[in-house]
């Protein structure tokens, strides 16, 4: 869990996903000797803060969104919204202006509908505040900001080491109307023909999703994927023996938005640990949840 603990504790929410971007690709550079084939691996103009890792003759891609939810200094000591936030007083946030570092805390005036910070100096206009990392692991558990969707990148970079054929996108925005995804899937499409996605985010605990009962497949939220494509997915899970559940919901959303407005046949289904107190200092998945994933995962991008 080292690898996600350091994932967890960089700085990327949206828009600013940079710090994030050039920790993978140093991890990347470093690790992919290691791998069992060596990917090609695009970034820098044209692809913004994104990464594009292209392994063999790919038929599937998995996208893995490395932005965070966060805030944005206003003025005065007024906060605005990066995404959707849990919203309590007392969280504490970090961030750095040009005056220097920042640990500062998150004061919510419900009567006034505003969000502040208290500190004890002004912060600098345009300066984005994150939760601060609290990262804590047990025998079951793993706790921290941040695991939507650093989970997702860290399972993603797991199945990187064994990866014959498919192609890993780490996309930005995700968490605030996205944007990345749009211009992916088109180079996606166009110069390798791929059309199938798998979308590896966390989702939510729920009266119908169990933490420790496996990986989760979703066959709808706020969209709804291609029934045939799902099915195939559902049916390499089940000979597969590897733990998972069936998500159906009617709200949220994900990169696969962009697919699916898109101008190109893309399939795609969301597969991904879930977890509770989504969007909070505290989000927790288990441990056997996080393993099915990895698993899963590796099986999928073998058959599909």
């Amino acid at each position: 869990m080292k690898l996600l603990k350091q994932l967890c504790s960089i700085h990327a929410p949206s828009g600013n996903e940079k710090e994030l971007s050039d920790f993978l690709l140093n991890y990347i550079e470093a690790h992919k000797v290691q791998w069992k084939k060596q990917p090609v691996i695009l970034y820098g103009e044209g692809f913004q803060d994104c990464i594009l890792l292209i392994f063999g003759k790919p038929r599937t891609a998995i996208f893995a969104h490395i932005d965070s939810i966060g805030f944005t200094v206003r003025y005065g000591n007024q906060l605005v919204k990066i995404g959707g936030p849990d919203l309590e007083t007392g969280y504490q946030l970090v961030g750095e202006d040009a005056q220097g570092k920042i640990d500062c805390t998150l004061e919510v005036d419900e009567e006034e509908m505003e969000l502040r910070y208290k500190y004890e100096r002004e912060i600098e206009r345009g300066t984005e505040l994150v939760f601060k990392c609290d990262f804590r692991e047990t025998e079951e558990t793993v706790q921290s900001c941040y695991l939507d969707n650093r989970l997702g990148v860290w399972s993603a970079l797991k199945v990187a080491e064994t990866l014959e054929d498919g192609i890993i996108a780490f996309s930005s925005w995700e968490e605030h109307g996205g944007g990345s995804v749009a211009y992916l899937s088109k180079y996606i499409a166009e110069r390798y023909g791929v059309h199938q996605a798998l979308i590896s985010d966390i989702t939510w605990v729920t009266e119908g999703v169990q933490p420790g009962n496996g990986v989760v497949i979703s066959m709808r939220d706020s969209l709804i994927p291609r029934r045939a494509y799902v099915q195939k997915i559902i049916g390499i899970a089940r000979e597969s023996g590897i733990p998972y559940q069936l998500e159906v919901e009617g709200a949220g959303g994900s990169d696969a938005k962009e697919l699916q407005h898109g101008p190109y046949p893309w399939d795609w289904c969301f597969v991904g640990a879930p977890e509770d107190n989504v969007h909070t200092p505290n989000e927790i998945v288990n441990k056997k949840d996080i393993d099915s994933m990895v698993a899963l995962y590796q099986v999928l991008m073998q058959k599909l």
